[in-house]
């Protein structure tokens, strides 16, 4: 049930304001009538006290307008009267200035709303009159109001009344719903996540070197996509995009699987070369899978532009791209699958360190060092090292050499804090990329 606003109910048309002029005398009383009617005002008149009483006992009545001084019973006496019987009717009083003690005691006792002195002026009266009309009205709109206000919380205390106990069955049946929702939802994901898995064992029972590379990927994606700051859901489809990356590739020749990326022809690359756009049309069609088929369409991207298939660079390439890039060919590299012989976990670190900036985004490569650091249990020999990842007193174990060729560091020269930020200059200068070698603690 809709409760209409208070102030939002009209008030009814009001009527003509009624005016009782009192006075014995009664060319006042005609005076008066004439300062009125041009109002609209309905005007009654009485020649004594008594007179109006019975008229009011009679009558509704808005204001009334008494002499001070009659007989029998004068103006402050009458309009007492008619405070103590009918509150809602305005009271002034005409009153001389030699009844101005008694005007003051009247007011004093709260039993006139105003007065006007006389002989008057018909302005000053009849703005006297019109303002004692408007208190009254709005006196009589708050009561209204009030009584309205009073109505309307009477039916909501009924509405009321068996509210907590409709709200507690409506509740529980939201609860018995949503959990039944949430019931659903598990099931539906863990549905949609058998399907994926079902889809990778599939790829994976071909056997090669591909047998297991997939979760092995996602194993090393999914913390690199928690240290990058990705939410949950972004994360997750860093997941989904590892174990499905290479679904492109099912309908390829074994042999073309497992033959080493820089030993194929030109034609074999080109064949091996459209599986991540092939992939990105398999899972797209799947509403779940949008984001995670773009990440698989460009995770063959590289940092400096020259990957395929779109040639994007730098932060063009999604994120979650960026961190499968490095994720896939850290075990490609480690099963042959991307150079000629496989490499060991710490030769497949060096390759990633070397071609930071040119085939994977550095921060990428930063965070996944520093992750995979008590991965590697065998001895290192050397350490590649950026500029800003020196410090001072570290040996190293090859030249370092601009790019444009010539010596800047030779070998076995002991770095000072100097030429570390010489060589960070340089690099912000001239937007290059050093790697440095240089011997770990326990060989310096």
């Amino acid at each position: 049930m809709n409760l209409p606003d208070p102030a939002a109910v009209p008030p009814p048309d009001p009527a003509p304001a009624r005016i009782l002029c009192v006075d014995d005398e009664p060319s006042i009383l005609a005076a008066l009538r004439r300062v009125f009617r041009p109002r609209g005002y309905t005007i009654l008149t009485a020649g004594s006290g008594k007179e109006a009483l019975d008229l009011l006992g009679r009558e509704a009545v808005d204001l009334v307008v008494s002499d001070m001084r009659m007989p029998q019973m004068d103006g402050a006496e009458l309009l007492g009267e008619v405070v103590a019987r009918w509150p809602d009717t305005q009271r002034i009083l005409l009153t001389g200035y030699a009844d101005a003690a008694a005007t003051i005691a009247a007011i004093n006792r709260g039993k006139i709303w105003g007065y006007v002195a006389k002989p008057w002026e018909d302005a000053d009266l009849l703005a006297k009159v019109e303002q004692a009309l408007e208190h009254g009205r709005l006196r009589r709109e708050n009561q209204r109001l009030l009584d309205l206000t009073r109505d309307q919380n009477a039916q909501l205390r009924e509405l009321n009344a068996g509210l907590e106990e409709k709200v507690a069955a409506r509740t529980a049946e939201l609860q018995r719903t949503l959990g039944l929702l949430e019931e659903t939802h598990a099931q539906l994901k863990a549905g949609f996540l058998a399907t994926v898995k079902m889809l990778v064992s599939l790829f994976e029972l071909r056997g090669g070197r591909l047998g297991g590379h997939s979760h092995r990927v996602a194993e090393i994606a999914r913390p690199l996509a928690v240290g990058l700051g990705l939410d949950a859901a972004a994360t997750q489809d860093v997941v989904l995009a590892a174990l499905l990356h290479d679904i492109g590739k099912l309908g390829l020749p074994d042999h073309l699987l497992d033959k080493a990326f820089n030993q194929m022809g030109a034609d074999q690359r080109a064949q091996l070369m459209v599986h991540p756009a092939r992939g990105e049309q398999v899972l797209k069609s799947v509403e779940q899978l949008k984001h995670v088929a773009h990440l698989v369409r460009h995770h063959h991207e590289c940092f400096d532009g020259s990957g395929y298939p779109d040639h994007l660079a730098g932060l063009a390439i999604p994120i979650g791209a960026r961190i499968l890039a490095v994720a896939n060919d850290f075990d490609a590299l480690q099963m042959g699958t991307l150079v000629s012989r496989p490499l060991r976990p710490a030769e497949a670190r060096t390759f990633i360190l070397e071609n930071s900036a040119r085939r994977y985004d550095p921060a990428v490569v930063e965070l996944f060092v520093a992750q995979i650091a008590d991965r590697i249990p065998e001895e290192i020999k050397e350490l590649p090292l950026r500029p800003g990842s020196l410090a001072s007193g570290m040996v190293l174990t090859r030249d370092l050499k601009h790019p444009q060729g010539y010596l800047l560091l030779a070998k076995g020269e002991v770095v000072a804090s100097e030429e570390i930020e010489q060589l960070l200059k340089i690099e912000a200068a001239e937007g290059i990329h050093l790697m440095l070698y240089v011997a770990p603690p326990s060989h310096a």
